[in-house]
């Protein structure tokens, strides 16, 4: 056997083939658990303790580190087939790992992770410049705490590379999802309520009349908003069609073909698979979305017909048999607003019979034969109501 074959030095990595640094006996024993530990002695120290930090490593120590993500082989012997993995140290081996904190600076507590959080919160990361100043101290004990057993500056330098590159891909992903459905939800709800609202003129005061509170001013007030309420309606109208029929971008469609793509054979499928169900969730959607259009034009539409909705099968008609009074409305502003007033007047006492005409702004009353209309009545329930009544003469 050739002898110079027999005894040469290993310098790269048995498991990745990478090209290892020296390092020092003191550095192995200090960082090894036991009872692998023991089998050093304490070797000579690299470090000084002038502040100057800790010089390269040109002695022959017969180990050395493998700094490799792509192996779990941190020291390995020159000279024979003896490795230590990464379990077997004291600390995680930043270098070596590609996600979780990632120590870098062992002496002064920089990793990966620390370096993100500066970045995100300052846009840049004064580490580097932090461990110079202070590797001048008492502080900086590389050879016993970085499995490296060397200064950490150029790993730290590569740290910083890696977080900012993190923090991109990081944002490119978020920027890259699909839209959450939020922006549909609120047009959606936006729509409903500012249609409620447009048609709370008509709603709101019978309401309030059958709780028995007075509604004075009140109906005037919201007619004057109901123009405004309907435009916004038909705003968050068109921005519901629009979240629900817009087109999905291209680049949703190729992130998901790149995820099926890359599934592997023998590993299960890492998109979700296609739905077999008769509704998909954009077609829920959409019905959701022409349930919420006629719901809004029926609220925008409620003082067409609220008339037929609380006058229809229980009105009596005034005959000639009855005593009869004319009243001038005063304060209706829509088909709504007389539903209202009938409904103030058929509750006074001694009123059989009510009919009232939106366009003539008239109310026609109706009392037993044997008694005269109660006119201070209607006229304080209409007041109760928000509207005003003065009665006609018959002889004009």
């Amino acid at each position: 056997m050739n002898q110079n074959a027999a005894t040469a030095t290993r310098q790269t990595c048995p498991t990745c083939g990478q090209k290892a640094r020296r390092v020092s006996l003191h550095t192995i024993r200090s960082l090894l658990k036991e009872p692998a530990a023991s089998g050093f002695q304490n070797g000579e120290s690299c470090c000084q303790t002038d502040g100057t930090g800790c010089h390269a490593i040109t002695e022959d120590t017969g180990w050395r580190f493998c700094d490799s993500p792509a192996c779990d082989v941190v020291y390995f012997a020159e000279q024979s087939d003896d490795t230590f993995v990464k379990s077997q140290l004291k600390v995680d081996v930043g270098v070596k790992e590609t996600a979780g904190d990632r120590p870098l600076c062992y002496c002064f507590d920089h990793s990966v992770t620390s370096i993100k959080r500066e970045l995100e919160a300052t846009g840049e990361s004064t580490a580097v410049e932090d461990i110079r100043s202070r590797m001048k101290g008492e502080g900086c004990h590389c050879e016993v705490t970085n499995p490296s057993g060397s200064c950490c500056l150029g790993s730290v330098a590569k740290g910083i590379e890696i977080a900012k590159g993190e923090l991109v891909t990081t944002e490119s992903h978020i920027d890259s999802k699909p839209p959450s459905g939020r922006g549909e939800k609120i047009a959606k709800v936006g729509t409903i309520v500012s249609a409620i609202m447009a048609s709370s003129c008509c709603w709101l005061p019978l309401v309030l009349l059958a709780v028995g509170v007075s509604g004075a001013g009140i109906a005037a007030a919201l007619e004057t908003y109901r123009p405004l309420f309907m435009l916004i309606t038909f705003g968050f109208l068109g921005a519901a069609f629009y979240f629900t029929y817009r087109p999905r971008p291209a680049s949703d469609a190729n992130q998901d073909a790149s995820c099926c793509d890359s599934t592997m054979v023998g590993e299960s499928d890492c998109c979700a698979p296609e739905t077999t169900s008769r509704w998909s969730m954009a077609a829920m959607n959409k019905v959701m979305l022409w349930v919420v259009t006629g719901l809004a034009i029926a609220f925008l539409a409620f003082p067409s017909y609220v008339g037929l909705l609380f006058g229809a099968g229980h009105n009596v008609v005034v005959t000639d048999d009855m005593n009869r009074a004319v009243l001038t409305i005063e304060g209706m502003t829509c088909e709504g607003c007389a539903t209202t007033v009938a409904e103030a007047i058929k509750r006074v006492d001694g009123v059989i019979a009510v009919e009232v005409n939106y366009e003539t702004k008239q109310a026609t009353i109706g009392a037993e034969d044997c008694c005269p209309v109660p006119i201070k009545e209607i006229q304080s329930a209409l007041a109760k109501a928000g509207y005003a009544g003065e009665p006609i003469d018959p002889t004009d």
